[in-house]
């Protein structure tokens, strides 16, 4: 039998790796279907325990030379499996909600990244060579801290239940998303830098490359999104083909990633705002049949995806070639590996617990009748200790050429990244389901954004307006009025408008529905 296998795989020598790994990828979507209901595991720890002991048999049946049936590459990932994650997070987001806790959601994903990143870089660049662990230069030092900023929340996120607990899936969700883009636009901005003299200047310099990645980026996929929209509405593809409408919206949307990477811009940035606006004007120009369609073939893209990621690090976990290469001893190995550990926990809890309550104090007002209580900011800071995809693919990227080195230092960075992902992944993701459910009972509906939305905004909050039969006195009231409610309730007022702007200019021209009166 093995003798067969052998020769099959010689004869067929592209086609046969392909065929094992997707029917590998058929049994772990079974399996993770039948243990749906396991309280302990979800479906990225099923993909990597399936693909370890896909590993082992591969290893076995290679007589220990490879558990590899395909060779990673950080293209196979940032071209092929990366643009439908985010897009379809873009796409499936809820927006009132996102944009509700748009300044929270920006302080995690943002502030927060720099935070960690930060105490990651000076921690492993002060601990790592009393470990015994030399040869990384300062830039590795900076991209390993950007490396293990980058979050993975896929667990608590298959834990969490949008309806009962709204408020804390909207910032989960919504930080997830932009910690990745956070991270890989800090990781290119890295590789930008000189380096040598790293002063106050180069920070500086660090900080305008990220606004400038951050907007153009962001700019560009709001375009593709409009333009889309458009064509969609003026064109009308469903008269004669709903597949034309569904292939452009794909299309449109692989082209805004596939340009803003060929423009050096962050890729993950465009094609999520890219998702959010098609779901936003252009959903609403295909026919119903198409609408359905879409939100089915995006979410089953994005978790083919996932899943084919997760799969792949288990197998990788017995990469003998990357193993031998590391030249470290097995101490200094796990003392590197419980360092990098001890500092994803310090770094997350460093920006969580603060950032939280500088959000309590700028949401004080009615519309959040409850504020972050100490409950939401541990799952907060729990959601955001697990690493994944995003870190296995700049690690790549940073210490490999094509998914292959020969440099010992390299490969114990590699070897590193995989044993935190698979670490972080197994024991912090089995913990994730019973700890939410002791500190968010089920049966308990988190009511701290309840309501909110409920209420127009003329019912929620009066807005003082110019008038021109009010004495000037009048409107100088009204004008201090307004500007302290801003001051005061920056979201929601800039909220209000931008709706009224929205139902009066865009939406006649994009498409849409046009709510009246539009809620906040």
């Amino acid at each position: 039998m093995f003798e067969f296998v052998r020769n099959l795989a010689h004869e067929h020598e592209q086609v046969v790796p392909i065929s094992v790994f997707v029917a590998i990828l058929c049994l772990c979507l079974i399996i993770g279907h039948l243990l749906e209901e396991n309280r302990w595991v979800n479906e990225s720890i099923t993909a990597i325990l399936i693909g370890g002991v896909a590993g082992t048999v591969i290893l076995f049946l290679n007589k220990g030379k490879s558990s590899h049936i395909l060779r990673f590459s950080e293209e196979l990932f940032f071209i092929y499996l990366l643009p439908p994650i985010i897009f379809n997070a873009g796409f499936q987001v809820k927006k009132k909600q996102f944009f509700q806790n748009f300044i929270t959601i920006m302080l995690f994903g943002v502030i927060g990244v720099f935070i960690s990143t930060s105490i990651i870089t000076a921690g492993s660049w002060w601990l790592f060579p009393k470990l015994g662990f030399f040869g990384l230069t300062a830039r590795e030092y900076l991209a390993v801290g950007t490396i293990f900023s980058s979050t993975d929340t896929v667990c608590t996120l298959q834990v969490l239940h949008q309806d009962e607990n709204p408020l804390l899936y909207s910032l989960v969700f919504g930080e997830g998303v932009v910690n990745d883009a956070t991270s890989v636009v800090l990781f290119n901005a890295i590789q930008k830098i000189d380096v040598s003299r790293i002063n106050s200047r180069t920070s500086l310099q660090l900080i305008g490359d990220f606004i400038y990645l951050f907007s153009t980026s962001t700019a560009l996929g709001v375009t593709f999104g409009l333009v889309t929209a458009y064509s969609l509405k003026t064109l009308y593809f469903g008269r004669h083909s709903t597949v034309r409408e569904l292939a452009i919206m794909v299309l449109m949307a692989y082209l805004s990633y596939m340009l803003a990477e060929l423009l050096d811009l962050s890729g993950i940035l465009t094609v999520f705002f890219c998702g959010i606006l098609m779901s936003h004007y252009a959903w609403y120009n295909v026919t119903e049949s198409s609408r359905i369609t879409t939100r089915h073939i995006f979410a089953m893209m994005s978790f083919v995806a996932e899943t084919f990621i997760f799969l792949y690090v288990g197998m990788d976990a017995l990469d003998m070639e990357k193993w031998k290469m590391t030249r470290l001893s097995v101490g200094t190995l796990m003392a590197s590996f419980g360092t990098l550990v001890f500092l994803i926990l310090v770094g997350r809890a460093a920006f969580v617990f603060p950032l939280s309550a500088f959000s309590n104090y700028l949401n004080k007002h009615p519309d959040r009748s409850k504020p972050l209580t100490f409950r939401h900011q541990v799952v907060i800071w729990w959601a955001g200790l697990m690493r994944g995809a995003v870190s296995i693919a700049l690690a790549f990227k940073q210490f490999t050429f094509s998914g292959v080195t020969w440099d010992p230092v390299n490969a114990a960075m590699i070897t590193n990244t995989i044993i935190v992902v698979l670490f972080t992944t197994l024991v912090f993701g089995f913990l994730t389901k019973p700890l939410i459910l002791c500190l968010l009972p089920q049966h308990v509906t988190d009511t701290s954004d309840e309501g909110q939305g409920s209420k127009s905004p003329k019912e929620d909050m009066t807005l003082p307006l110019l008038s021109f039969e009010a004495s000037a006195s009048t409107n100088i009231l009204r004008a201090k009025d307004s500007l302290s409610m801003l001051i005061e309730r920056p979201v929601y007022t800039v909220h209000f408008y931008w709706r009224k702007f929205d139902d009066r200019y865009m939406r006649p021209i994009f498409g849409g529905p046009i709510s009246s009166p539009p809620e906040c």
